[in-house]
């Protein structure tokens, strides 16, 4: 009997969503996704990966010659089972071509990999992505325990400063710096390959590589 087990991919609903990233996803969290695709194996229910408009500024294409909305889309959420067999990276990769078959205008994707988490992006490499360092740890505040961008605030609020929101928003609201991402992208088509072909950088290795590398 074959170990390879029969794989599928389809539209998920809001509620398989929900239950993949509460249970199989490190920050238990559900992003907001506009796009849902579901994974089984063996018809069994194995996971989703999610795309969507991503927080802050992440899919504003102004910094790569493409409009600020609409052009670009982040995969925000790959939560699995860790009982599945099939490759995360081959479950992308048919992610992806369902995405642009029923997004055929987006020229790009963008994803993160959390070095707080000790990820260095090795899916993402694994499917090809583009690397394209890392973020800055843009400060982001923390409001009624949510975390709210600085432009959110400033466009909700009409102000952003840490004073004013403790007088009008909430008391306890606080200013963080999150920490620093690696930044991976995806062209969708050649011209857009041709365009980030020069901002590519080395990939990053897994931090214990780093290490041997180091005390070697």
């Amino acid at each position: 009997m074959s170990s390879t087990p029969k794989l599928r991919l389809d539209w998920a609903s809001s509620e398989a969503a929900r239950f993949a990233c509460k249970r199989w996803h490190y920050t238990g969290t559900v992003p907001v996704a506009l796009v849902k695709i579901g994974i089984w194996e063996d018809d069994k229910f194995a996971g989703v990966i999610l795309f969507g408009p991503g927080a802050g500024t992440s899919t504003s294409g102004i910094r790569y010659g493409l409009r600020e909305r609409y052009d670009m889309a982040e995969l925000v959420r790959v939560a699995m089972a860790p009982w599945h067999k099939t490759p995360v990276s081959r479950c992308i990769a048919i992610a992806t071509r369902m995405l642009c078959k029923q997004s055929p205008n987006l020229r790009m994707l963008i994803s993160f990999a959390d070095t707080k988490q000790g990820h260095h992006g090795g899916i993402y490499q694994a499917c090809g992505w583009t690397y394209l360092g890392q973020t800055d740890g843009n400060p982001v505040f923390i409001i009624h325990g949510k975390q709210r961008h600085n432009k959110t605030i400033t466009k909700i609020h009409e102000g952003s400063r840490l004073k004013w929101l403790h007088t009008f928003v909430d008391p306890n609201a606080k200013k963080v710096r999150l920490p620093v991402k690696h930044r991976y992208v995806l062209p969708l088509d050649e011209e857009m390959r041709q365009a980030i072909l020069p901002l590519a950088q080395p990939y990053p290795k897994r931090v214990e590589e780093s290490h041997a590398l180091q005390a070697s």
